[in-house]
């Protein structure tokens, strides 16, 4: 409820000031003139939007399923680890806006290099919290299963991948809001489609807000995707979950 106070104080002080300030519209258009583009552009938002959550969808699935395998191989080698961690670190030092066209020049216009940088951007915040959940599991329990004869995979799979499922929501949670700023960094390196491209077309043409209506609906995909996976987590490792006002 808190939070729905707040997001109706914003949209009013918002709408006071796009009216009063005499600001242009196609500078700072009023959530009003947001809300019609959102109905008179219903057709072409929703037609570039769906192409726009298909590609974030396959690109977090793509990181998560790339992540855990990534994160899981360098646990079991850690000699590995120590050499490939500050390559993953790296990683996340290459300007997107530099890696996109390179890969819209070697896979072509299509979904391919779309995928691939969402990927890529998600990849990091996915590995990292789960291979830090992987190291942080209680060595007595390790030591308590080898004292019952289990073998290195079975003590992986009954004590440590639970313990890790924490760390990969945490990081799928995480990659949720960077993949619709991939999303859009991929769409305006070149593609036909989509609500990055829908944006990178309206800005030009004054349709300020069209363009602000095609990021509501990114964020409001993001917030869902959120909850959605907030919602997962709770059923799935409900012991990972505290409950509000409990003590660590």
């Amino acid at each position: 409820m808190s939070a729905l106070l707040v997001l109706l104080a914003v949209t009013g002080a918002w709408e006071a000031y796009a009216r009063l300030s005499g600001i242009e519209q196609f500078v700072l258009p009023a959530p009003s003139a947001v809300a019609t583009a959102l109905v008179d552009d219903r057709g072409l938002l929703w037609s570039n939007f769906t192409v726009t959550a298909g590609e974030i969808a396959v690109g977090i699935g793509a990181a998560i399923a790339l992540g855990l395998a990534s994160a899981i191989a360098l646990h079991f080698a850690p000699r590995v680890r120590r050499g490939a961690y500050p390559l993953l670190v790296a990683s996340q030092t290459l300007p997107i806006s530099i890696v996109a066209p390179l890969l819209v020049v070697w896979f072509g216009f299509g979904l391919t290099p779309k995928i691939a940088i969402i990927a890529l951007v998600c990849f990091f915040p996915i590995v990292v919290p789960t291979l830090d959940a992987l190291g942080r599991v209680d060595a007595d329990l390790r030591t308590l299963m080898r004292s019952f004869g289990a073998t290195r995979w079975q003590t992986f799979r009954i004590v440590e991948a639970p313990a890790a499922l924490p760390g990969l929501f945490t990081g799928a949670k995480l990659s949720v809001a960077v993949a619709t700023i991939a999303a859009v960094l991929a769409e305006q390196s070149g593609s036909e489609n989509g609500l990055g491209r829908l944006v990178l077309q309206a800005l030009p043409q004054f349709e300020t807000p069209r363009a602000y209506a095609a990021v509501l609906l990114l964020c409001s995909f993001a917030v869902l995707l959120f909850w959605l996976l907030a919602l997962a987590e709770r059923r799935l490792v409900p012991w990972s979950v505290q409950p509000r006002g409990t003590a660590p």
